[in-house]
């Protein structure tokens, strides 16, 4: 396997650290250091660190959404085994020693300014993964599907924030709980 260049290197450095110690306290420094690279180097591939973390988002955004994806797949056979299946995926998330919450909630939580590319980003991807739990929803045939994807996500965000900040992971299980509820009263 090739070795990543030095750009996809500082993002996937970046994506640890951003993870594990948030947008801010991650300093410029302490992201050469791990990365093991020289300042030059770094702005040679990014003009700032705002930039360093926007392509960190869109690359985290690939991985995650096609791993998350995949396991909500795998896990379920029927359109509903699939709905709920979201909750299962993030149960095993949520229990990762390596699950420091969503990093585009922790974006947001960071850079709030309306016009802020990072805030932009954040947003396409919920809105990507509200579509995913949508399209779900219309091939389990439910009466409102949008509806259904609106109530499933915020479970799913609910859920996210409280194994994060709470350090609850059993949260994916109460909301695959009521997801099943909603989910059985959506049907046609």
């Amino acid at each position: 396997m090739a070795r990543p260049s030095r750009r996809e290197h500082l993002i996937e450095t970046a994506i640890t650290l951003f993870c594990e110690h948030g947008y801010h306290a991650t300093g410029i420094d302490m992201l050469l250091d791990k990365a093991g690279v020289s300042k030059k180097t770094m702005y040679q591939h990014f003009r700032s660190k705002e930039e360093l973390i926007y392509a960190a988002l869109r690359q985290y955004d690939g991985v995650f959404r096609n791993n998350f994806m995949k396991a909500v797949e795998a896990a379920g056979k029927t359109p509903e085994e699939k709905l709920l299946a979201i909750f299962d995926v993030a149960h095993t998330w949520f229990n990762d020693n390596k699950f420091f919450g969503c990093m585009f909630i922790n974006a947001i939580g960071e850079y709030s300014e309306k016009d802020s590319p990072i805030r932009e980003i954040s947003r396409q991807f919920k809105q990507l993964m509200w579509n995913y739990v949508a399209e779900l929803a219309k091939d389990a045939n439910v009466k409102e599907p949008e509806k259904l994807a609106n109530e499933l996500s915020l479970l799913l965000e609910g859920a996210i924030v409280t194994a994060q900040v709470s350090q609850k992971p059993e949260a994916a299980v109460t909301a695959k709980e009521i997801g099943k509820k909603l989910i059985d009263d959506a049907m046609v």
